[in-house]
């Protein structure tokens, strides 16, 4: 089976989708400079697959010559590129820092994909490409017009692999943009393990309901939605997971440039997502309305069936079961991947 290298590997959604590599049958090296992850993720990995990855390298993917060291050691035939940071209120305060990891790393893996004649990319995107939309569900053809850093970064680095694909053909990329992940692995081995406070509903949820948090603030309670509260898409890791699987299936026979989302097609709002935690943990979760964050929209969800004519792929999993995973895992991990405390 065809060797790949998966950046930030030791991540949230990178781990997840290195256990659907390994029971795939793929070799997988995984390079991550391990700034927002734990190496005991990939420990973990390896223990939940009982099978080993090729390597792990800690290197960052701005460093052209780390990588060109990890290209002639190995025989990759395709990247799943997930490096990156990925706070939305970090990137507004730290702009240089975003463009600087998010599209340099981009182009400097890129320089040495190419140097080693490999050409076959699939590339971590997101949902925030789109900004505000104009309506719901979104599909691949809508406007884009990121409205922060991040979602501006994400967005050169698909305009640099559509020109990348323009002026060489013989690349193959495949962009997905992916709305809302949450959930964890289910045997609560591995999950989302954020650095200091939460920027995401769930763990933030999860966090209030382990103890580790007095309660949670609900950014806003006067949308145009049923209940006043802002509507997303989540998606469980481990379907954004298997999505990346099969969009490395069927990057080969995908010619030049494709853009695909990874959505359920479904909206849940702030109240209705606390609500199904709540019932899978058995714990209450105590919230406050507070006044609205700058930038936030009313609702965003997914059209899904690109994804599905494409690759053939849907999600497949609920919110109970988003919900009773990712209580499974902080449950059993209320540190994450750090020791318990005494």
């Amino acid at each position: 089976m065809a060797t790949v290298l998966v950046t930030g590997g030791a991540g949230y959604i990178g781990s997840h989708t290195c256990v659907v590599l390994l029971e795939a049958g793929f070799e997988v090296v995984v390079v991550d400079s391990l700034v927002n992850a734990h190496r005991e993720s990939l420990v973990r990995v390896e223990a939940l697959t009982g099978k080993s990855l090729l390597a792990f390298h800690e290197a960052d993917v701005r460093d052209r010559e780390a990588l060109r060291r990890i290209f002639a050691t190995h025989p990759i035939a395709a990247v799943i590129h997930f490096a990156g940071l990925k706070a939305v209120g970090e990137s507004v305060e730290q702009p240089l820092r975003y463009y600087d990891y998010n599209v340099g790393g981009s182009v400097a893996l890129t320089e040495v994909m190419a140097e080693h004649g490999v050409r076959q990319i699939v590339f971590s995107s997101s949902a925030t490409v789109y900004g505000d939309p104009a309506s719901v569900p979104i599909n691949e053809q809508f406007p884009v017009g990121a409205t922060n850093p991040y979602g501006r970064s994400k967005l050169m680095v698909e305009h640099i692999l559509g020109d990348l694909v323009c002026a060489d053909p013989r690349w193959n990329a495949v962009v997905l943009r992916y709305f809302n992940p949450v959930g964890a692995h289910p045997s609560g081995r591995i999950g989302e393990d954020p650095a200091g406070i939460p920027n995401n509903l769930m763990p933030y949820v999860a966090q209030v309901a382990i103890g580790r948090r007095p309660f949670l603030q609900v950014f806003g309670d006067d949308y145009p939605t049923p209940d006043g509260t802002g509507v997303r898409d989540y998606i469980h890791v481990m379907d954004l997971a298997e999505g990346h699987l099969r969009a490395l299936e069927c990057l080969p026979a995908l010619a030049g440039l494709n853009t695909v989302n990874l959505g359920t097609g479904r909206g849940y709002s702030v109240l209705e997502a606390v609500r199904a935690f709540e019932a899978a943990s058995a714990r209450e979760v105590p919230f406050r309305v507070v006044g609205r964050r700058p930038g936030d929209i009313a609702e965003c969800w997914a059209d899904p069936a690109h994804a599905a004519a494409l690759l053939g792929w849907r999600a497949r999993r609920d919110l109970a079961e988003m919900c009773a995973d990712a209580w499974r895992w902080q449950h059993a991990n209320p540190n994450g991947y750090l020791p318990a405390t005494p």
